[in-house]
């Protein structure tokens, strides 16, 4: 997917580069998760290195690798646990 020249390309243009439909490039855009993008006006601007980048942080080895969201949100979920000793003393009192 590396190009040698940069690109802005409009949504249904970088959902054919990525080889997405343009409803599901449209759903990563309003839920999250999806490549960045520009907004000038009403109009939706993708960069080609913006969706190279994006394309190639979801690279797995396996099925089941998580990969760097999937570690990084675990170690979050592990640093605002309260752990066993504090958890659930709330309803005992």
């Amino acid at each position: 997917m590396q190009t040698s020249e940069h690109r802005k390309l409009n949504a249904p243009e970088a959902a054919q580069y990525l080889g997405l439909s343009a409803s599901t490039l449209s759903k990563l855009r309003v839920f999250g998760g999806g490549p960045t993008f520009f907004k000038l006006g009403r109009r939706v601007v993708y960069s080609t290195r913006d969706l190279d980048g994006w394309f190639e942080a979801r690279q797995r080895s396996s099925t089941s690798d998580p990969g760097e969201a999937g570690r990084r949100a675990r170690r979050i979920r592990r640093a605002h646990d309260p752990g066993p000793a504090t958890r659930g003393t709330a309803l005992r009192r």
